[in-house]
């Protein structure tokens, strides 16, 4: 029995350095509540902290008592009053003076969009947005940080 024991432990320190995302501090900006609410939802689900805000400005207010810039920024690229993901993502840049990373979410699938995007530097991912696909790219991303964090 206590071969059984040892042999079950392996897999979960496995599975936490899959998800580095855990503890992280991720912001999500979204104008559509239920997208907002969703998203926010699942990543809390994978032990995100998560300031969840309708626009750049509220977010802001949301991480007033951060003492640190957020560990990522996910935005939906069409914001209200035809505002961009990319304005809101250099706004909270500007904010703390820090290269967060991030990345684009958007329902629209043009290929202007893609472009407008790819020529800023964001990767983009389509709504709905798969959990799978969403857990890579924060992975990337997050160790992409800890490399530079690690040497710096």
């Amino acid at each position: 029995m206590a071969a059984t024991a040892e042999a079950a432990e392996p897999p979960a320190p496995a599975v936490s350095a899959l998800n580095l995302a855990a503890e992280k501090l991720i912001v999500v900006i979204d104008d559509d509540a239920l997208a907002l609410d969703g998203m926010g939802g699942l990543l809390r689900s994978w032990g995100c902290r998560v300031v969840a805000a309708r626009s750049a400005a509220e977010a802001l207010v949301g991480l007033t008592d951060a003492e640190c810039p957020p560990d990522l920024v996910i935005s939906d690229f069409h914001l209200s009053d035809q505002r961009t993901g990319i304005e809101a993502i250099e706004q909270l840049r500007a904010g703390f003076s820090a290269p967060i990373p991030a990345f684009l979410v958007s329902g629209d699938i043009s290929p202007a969009l893609l472009q407008e995007a790819q020529h800023g530097g964001y990767h983009l991912l389509h709504k709905p947005v798969d959990p799978m696909p969403l857990r890579t790219m924060l992975n990337r991303l997050l160790k992409k940080r800890g490399v530079v964090d690690a040497g710096g």
